[in-house]
């Protein structure tokens, strides 16, 4: 992750078939300001056409005419009364952290002081890099959810309600791989939001967001899930872990942390990614997935998250006669489906266990594995130090393998 450090004060900013099939996009934080608050960027160059563009109206609402029958109500207040109800529960974050540049050694050098004299600096140099971002209250005693990289590295935090109040935050903890972060102000009787449930989501359904984007504090937007489960590695972000919530409510920079809610006002995800020049192409985390990593955030201000410590790529037929093909790749691969193991990192919990490249996943504790997503899913739930156990086809044999997830290491997760 690249991580914008620009000094302003805008709004946000032929290897081997297994190499092939394992590399992805990156993910690019573009600051509010400069390196904090933002949405995060997807690189990429999508094909999508440009919606029309479509007045709104009481019959046309977020370029969608809806069907007479609709489930949700036909009246189109109904978006106003999501907003009018959770809107005050809606807050802008402002973070701020110091930058100290160091002089560069050579600038000591008597042959650069005799020639540049007094234009050199002398001592370090700081800067205060500022940014903008959005989150929503989830009790009533200040716990506030948003995006980690709103606040990372934040030296001060503070946190203004719609009804310009504004409260010094404290953070509580970030957890980078999954982009979750709680912050913690000093209040009672805050208005707050309700959370739904993430797993009942179908794409079709309402979903509106709220936000400060670009500094444009309180901005409402609608339109509808286009889809759910889209993989870390589908939209760009392979080192994260989230099956993230697409949808094409309008998100901006400056929108990271906000609320994703239904047309009951229920907070479903939490918006932070949006893919660079494409149109109608947002992301937010599952609210159940916010809400697990948060949980652990307040109790301990950090995450475990379970690791085996292998590469994997999700094997097809012609992935097999690629790598088969390969002088250079190192493998021989029978099968042609499962999750293909490509390489075992050294000293990790699958190398301590026997696992080893070239191994191929067919069943984790009993259930068919249909990809490399599939693994992740069922490595993510399972506490660190328990049992996995792995069926695989090694050497034209099958074969039972128990690991047991370790956590994973600190300098990964960055």
């Amino acid at each position: 992750m690249v991580l914008n450090t620009k000094t302003s004060q805008s709004h946000d900013s032929d290897a081997s078939p297994v190499k092939k099939a394992v590399t992805y996009l990156s993910l690019m934080l573009l600051g509010a300001g400069v390196s904090f608050g933002a949405n995060s960027f997807i690189s990429g160059n999508p094909q999508v056409s440009a919606n029309s563009i479509v007045p709104q109206s009481s019959q046309v609402l977020g370029g969608i005419i809806p069907p007479a029958n609709l489930s949700t109500p036909q009246n189109s207040n109904f978006i106003t009364k999501v907003v009018d109800t959770v809107g005050p529960a809606v807050v802008r974050i402002n973070a701020s952290k110091t930058v100290t540049s160091q002089v560069p050694d050579a600038f000591n050098n008597p042959f650069f002081r005799e020639f540049f004299g007094s234009q050199l600096p002398e001592q370090p140099q700081q800067r205060v890099e500022r940014g903008t971002g959005s989150g929503f209250i989830i009790n009533t005693d200040g716990m506030i959810l948003t995006n980690a990289h709103v606040v990372d590295g934040a030296d001060q935090v503070n946190v203004v309600l719609k009804d310009g109040r504004t409260f010094a935050g404290k953070v509580l903890g970030t957890d980078p791989v999954t982009d979750v972060a709680v912050i913690k102000v000093e209040a009672d009787n805050l208005p707050i939001v309700t959370l739904g449930d993430s797993e009942q989501l179908k794409p079709g359904e309402w979903a509106i967001a709220i936000g400060n984007p670009l500094g444009l504090d309180n901005t409402v937007t609608t339109g509808i899930i286009s889809a759910t489960g889209r993989s870390s590695a589908e939209i760009g972000v392979p080192d994260k872990r989230v099956q993230f919530i697409q949808t094409d409510a309008a998100i901006n920079p400056g929108n990271s942390g906000g609320p994703l809610l239904n047309a009951s006002g229920e907070v479903i995800g939490m918006n932070t990614a949006i893919i660079q020049g494409a149109q109608g192409l947002g992301f937010s985390i599952p609210i159940n997935t916010a809400q697990r990593i948060a949980q652990q955030l307040i109790a301990n201000g950090k995450v475990e998250h379970p690791f085996l410590g292998i590469q994997m790529v999700t094997l097809t037929p012609e992935l097999k006669e690629n790598i088969n093909k390969n002088p250079n790749s190192g493998l021989t691969v029978d099968e042609s489906q499962g999750v293909l193991i490509a390489r075992v990192m050294r000293n990790s919990p699958a190398d301590k266990a026997g696992l080893r490249a070239g191994d191929v996943i067919h069943k984790i504790n009993g259930e068919s594995i249909k990809d490399a997503e599939d693994v992740q899913k069922v490595v993510e739930m399972t506490p660190v130090g328990s049992d996995l156990n792995l069926e695989l086809r090694r050497d034209r044999k099958n074969v039972e393998v128990t690991v047991q997830p370790g956590a994973l290491p600190t300098q990964m997760q960055q």
